[in-house]
């Protein structure tokens, strides 16, 4: 069993819900893991916490304030314990507490404590789960590095039919089996990854720059799960509003210049190098330390090309998987396959960003991965940071069938 002594803290906030929490804790319990919960206040008036304490044969925890053990602070003791802390159901009002960094509970004190992956669970009404400001929470723990367990579609409490419904319990342990299986393999332990992220700015005068809608969602979710997969992974990054995954080394540049010194400066000593960052292909031929003042009439501004990060690797690379990206409007496949030649990759990344859920600063993806075997492998809508599992999985497959015979 994957989950054979995995301590696992559930956090269970209030909604009708709550009883897959409880059939939860008992196959996560069946399964070996030490399961401890931590109940909200509304969550007690749906399931009391005996039945909790009887599914996990562990005390339940309710109150910030009621320290049993004078030796430990509960909550830190708790954060400092877990192994995986899963949020389920996350009712809206604690996915908002924790992406403004609320901590007026136990559940929210003790989740801005912890340094263990936190995974949240919503659970909602449809038109909730819609609401701009709860998609905007969403995203914004996402940025943080917390993973969503999508809730699936189906008939609601509340007699809505639609996405809202916690996801099945032999789901979320499915998923909570196949991230420690991956964790402690460590597929890619001993290699060196290079990733490239977000958007360049290439500076016109101090006040005014040509840039792209490239958030760096994609390129961090890489990072993220190669760092965990077992890899020595730098991520090179233009200007985004994330927070660079932990246990990565963080390189910050600007323009698309500095990003090429960044990336060949590392390129013979990386093993896999993943080009996912939106590049400026061209740049003002003519900065000026002065602001520009306007003038009567028209401006015209020259641009120049600048160097084409990619093509570069491909000219350079010996022994490196090399992975491009292609955010295309049409013909994705084909100025993919096109792509993957000129550059000398071995595997292009292809979407189609007008696509819905597959643009810009969205948190899913709809990629093809088109490789140059002549393959390609279309995925369906999933969160980025599946994605890069995903991804990650095809570059292992990849590298181990090159690898010669002993």
């Amino acid at each position: 069993m994957t989950l054979q002594g995995k301590r696992i803290l559930l956090c269970v906030t209030g909604g009708i819900a709550v009883y897959k929490a409880c059939a939860l804790t008992s196959k996560l319990t069946q399964q070996g893991a030490d399961v401890k919960v931590m109940m909200s206040k509304s969550a007690k008036q749906f399931v009391t916490p005996l039945t909790f304490q009887a599914l996990s044969r562990n005390e339940v925890y309710d109150d910030t304030f009621d320290e049993k053990n004078p030796k430990v602070i509960a909550h830190i003791d708790l954060a400092d314990w877990a192994d995986l802390v899963l949020v389920a159901p996350a009712t809206a009002n604690m996915i908002g507490k924790l992406a403004n960094g609320i901590a007026d509970d136990m559940i929210s004190t003790t989740l801005l404590a912890t340094t263990a992956p936190v995974w949240i669970a919503p659970a909602m009404n449809v038109h909730m789960y819609d609401h701009p400001a709860v998609k905007k929470n969403i995203a914004t723990l996402a940025s943080y590095g917390y993973r969503f367990v999508e809730p699936s579609e189906g008939y609601l409490a509340c007699g809505y039919i639609g996405k809202g419904r916690l996801e099945e319990p032999e789901k979320i342990v499915a998923l909570m089996e196949e991230f420690f299986a991956k964790k402690e393999s460590q597929p890619l332990k001993g290699k060196k990854v290079l990733i490239t992220a977000g958007p360049t700015r290439e500076r016109l005068d101090p006040v005014r720059f040509f840039t792209n809608r490239s958030t760096g969602k994609m390129g961090y979710a890489l990072a993220e799960v190669a760092s965990s997969f077992g890899a020595d992974v730098t991520l090179v990054s233009g200007p985004t509003s994330l927070v660079p995954p932990a246990n990565v080394e963080f390189v910050s540049v600007e323009s698309a210049e500095e990003m090429y010194q960044a990336v060949i400066e590392r390129l013979s000593d990386s093993d896999i190098v993943i080009k996912s960052a939106a590049v400026a292909d061209y740049r003002p031929k003519q900065t000026y330390l002065q602001k520009m003042k306007k003038q009567d009439g028209d401006l015209m501004i020259e641009l120049e090309r600048t160097k084409d990060i990619l093509k570069e690797i491909g000219k350079r690379k010996t022994t490196q998987y090399v992975v491009g990206f292609a955010a295309e409007t049409n013909d994705v496949e084909h100025y993919a396959r096109q792509k993957l030649e000129k550059k000398n990759a071995d595997m292009i990344v292809a979407n189609n960003v007008i696509t819905a859920g597959a643009g810009f600063g969205t948190d899913t993806n709809i990629v093809t991965f088109v490789k140059k075997d002549g393959s390609t492998k279309t995925l369906p809508l999933m969160s980025k940071h599946e994605v890069a599992e995903k991804l990650f999985e095809e570059i292992i497959s990849d590298m181990k069938e090159d690898e010669p015979c002993k």
